[in-house]
């Protein structure tokens, strides 16, 4: 990989020492910002990136990737992370397929068994051709959000039950 030299202005280096003086930033934002103050090279002092490692604490190839972003692409891409790539949907069982998996979850179970299990409602899902594979962990999910069991009314939640009043003053 190439060495790419880190020169900042005298305007940059205020910027990024204001930042970090702050504190009132991400913990990535602060960190990007000590590695380019520390591989800065306009003063003179050139450090290598161990040693920016050694007083950081980070990996060699982020104070890499944070070198090699600041000469490409400048100083705000080189502090400012960036944003995530989109994820996949992650909710695989919803709309029919969430219908069928707790209608197949409300049913008698099959034969020989004395009720569901997720690994059998995954298999069944599969057999029934509603998804062409899935975890029992997904199938574990799907049913834990649902409010059809004998919990409450709210997602994940216990029934409160009323506690009796500590502050009633004893009688004698």
């Amino acid at each position: 990989m190439a060495k790419y030299k880190v020169a900042l202005t005298t305007e940059e280096r205020a910027g990024l020492e204001q930042l970090v003086a702050v504190g009132k930033a991400a913990a990535r934002q602060l960190t990007h910002a000590r590695i380019l103050l520390l591989a800065d090279t306009a003063e003179g002092e050139e450090r290598t990136d161990s040693e920016i490692r050694d007083a950081l604490g980070g990996s060699l190839l982020t104070i890499a990737r944070v070198r090699q972003r600041f000469v490409t692409e400048g100083l705000e891409a080189a502090v400012r992370p960036r944003p995530q790539p989109p994820r996949p949907d992650k909710v695989k069982i919803k709309g029919d397929v969430e219908q069928e998996l707790i209608r197949l979850a409300c049913s008698d179970p099959p034969a020989g068994r004395c009720r569901w299990t997720l690994c059998l409602l995954a298999d069944e899902l599969i057999a029934l051709g509603q998804l062409p594979a899935v975890s029992r962990e997904t199938v574990r999910q799907a049913l834990k959000k649902t409010t059809s069991g004998p919990g409450s009314s709210r997602y994940g939640a216990s029934r409160r039950r009323p506690t009796p009043n500590s502050s009633v003053a004893w009688r004698t």
